[in-house]
Formats: C-alpha cells, structure tokens, sequence
C-alpha cells in the first residue's frame, strides 16, 4: 500500500464547479483549474504569467477533446486560446510555486503528459503529434517523473482524469505474488447476446477483454448522459470493437463500480450488485460483498 498524500483544494470563487487551486503538502507543483467563463479573473493571477503546462478540455462536435501545451508565460498562451479555439469550456494551469520551471522542463512535461494521454485513451487529443521530449539531465528527468507522479494523484482528485489507464493488459495485470486470485464474476443477458467476465481488482470492476457488450444505447432505454456517453466514448476510442450487434472489449477495462461496467454491457441503466454473479454460481455481487463484510467481523 502506498503512503498516503494530503492533498489541499481552495475553491476560490466558493463553488465546487469554480476556479479551484491545487497543492499537496511538500510538492512544488501548483495547478489551477479554470472554467472558460471565469478567465478573465483568472488571468489577473500571477501564476498565469509563469512558466508552464496546460490542458484544454471541452467537446467538438459532440465529442469530448483536450489539447496538451506548454508556455513560458501562460497568460498569453490561453489569450491566444481564448481568441483561436472555441471548442473548449476549461483550462487547468500547472506550474510550481516559486516559478521554477523552465523551458526545458515544461516541454519534457507537455511531452510527458501527451504519451500518458495517448496511452490512457480516456479523450481524443487535438494535438497533431506527440512532441519530442526536451533534453534534461539525468536529475533533471528523475525530477520531472517525481513532479508528474505526484501530477497524476492531483488531476483525478479534480475530475481531470483522461490521463488514468484503466485498460489492462494482461501480462501486467496478473499478480506475481502468491496473493489470492482475485474473485471473478459473470453477467449475462442471452435475450441481448451480452456476456462479460470480470474480476474485482484494486478496488474496481475490471471487465475482462473478450467480454460481448451491446453495440447501441437504445433510445427505448432513457439517456444516461454518463453511461451512455461513457459506451459513445468507449466505441469512439475502440475499446469497444463493434460488430454487428454487439462490441467486444479489445482490453481489460477498469470500472468504478459494478453497476457501471453492467450498463456499458447492457446499453442501460443497470444494478450491477444483483446483475453480477460470483463465476459457476447463482450469488450476486451484493451476496458476496456481505459475505466478506461477516469475514472482516
């Protein structure tokens, strides 16, 4: 288990959908999260005019995109943004506290952030290419991998998180320790074609490559703006390969909570607790769940 981090959140304008700043106690990083329609306050700040990095993410034509770069005086940079791209609705700034990035580390960084990103495939970047990463000296590089380790807890703590991998590839998934194999689960809908494997690791639902989802989100079905653009999303990144029908899972895929990965299985809204069952029985997730709590008594 990993050390734990104290992570300090100041919503500034006193709304959690607001400018927000984040820091983390005995990190030199600094990032402030910007909606497009407070920028003009936000430029006022002085860490815009530092050097840095940023990310743009809004949608284009009904899809969601992000673009990657960096500045060595950021207030100009997102003007420029502010005036050439329409697309996007925030901006998050990341620079240090006392200003001391520069050039070099932020191209390593805005390098660095991309390859996550293309990695992750969580949204489509617009950027064209992945720029090369500048050259650093050895403590130079194992600086900006600190610097982006402690980057990659802070970003998901403010619902930035294009950049978290929740695609499993096998070979790495597997544990090599002799711990407990984790507990595997079934769900299946024969009058849909749906069925999927799944095991419960690190806390998430991870839907195993080769399970068979529902191509489509019926419209019979209701809209679930967050599943169903998540499915959208998953197809759009080829996650899900469509066929016919039906998408398979080209990848281990990671899901927050059951009932999640059950409705990007099912096109619809479903209660993944009763949905899921433990492999080669009729026990739903919810039975053994309660059965583990009367383990830990």
């Amino acid at each position: 288990m990993g050390k734990g981090r104290s992570l300090e959140l100041y919503f500034v304008d006193g709304k959690p959908d607001g400018m927000l700043t984040a820091e983390v106690f005995n990190w030199t990083g600094h990032v402030l999260k910007i909606p497009r329609t407070r920028i003009a306050d936000a430029l006022k700040r002085p860490e815009t005019e530092y050097t840095g990095v940023y990310i743009l993410l809004g949608d284009a034509e009904g899809q969601p995109q992000a673009y990657i770069g960096e500045a060595e005086d950021l207030k100009a940079r997102i003007r420029g943004h502010v005036a050439k791209k329409d697309w996007w609705e925030t901006a998050v700034l990341i620079t240090s506290a006392a200003n001391n990035l520069h050039k070099a580390h932020v191209k390593y960084l805005e390098a660095r952030l991309v390859e996550l990103a293309l990695e992750a495939k969580q949204m489509p970047l617009e950027n064209g290419n992945a720029p090369a990463r500048s050259s650093l000296s050895e403590s130079g590089v194992a600086n900006m991998e600190g610097f982006l380790d402690t980057l990659m807890m802070v970003l998901p703590a403010i619902q930035v998180d294009m950049f978290v991998n929740k695609s499993f590839e096998k070979s790495a998934a597997r544990s090599t320790t002799a711990e407990l194999p984790p507990a595997l689960f079934e769900l299946s809908t024969p009058k849909r074609g749906v069925q999927a494997t799944a095991e419960l690791r690190d806390g998430e639902i991870v839907v195993l490559a080769g399970s068979i989802a529902r191509a489509q989100w019926p419209r019979k079905h209701g809209l679930n703006r967050g599943y169903q653009k998540l499915h959208s999303d998953l197809i759009e990144l080829e996650m899900l390969k469509v066929s016919g029908e039906h998408a398979v899972f080209a990848n281990d895929y990671a899901f927050s909570s059951p009932s999640a990965a059950a409705a990007i299985l099912n096109g619809r809204a479903a209660n993944g607790r009763t949905a899921w069952k433990l492999k080669g029985t009729n026990k739903t997730y919810a039975d053994w769940e309660a059965e583990q709590l009367e383990k830990d008594d």
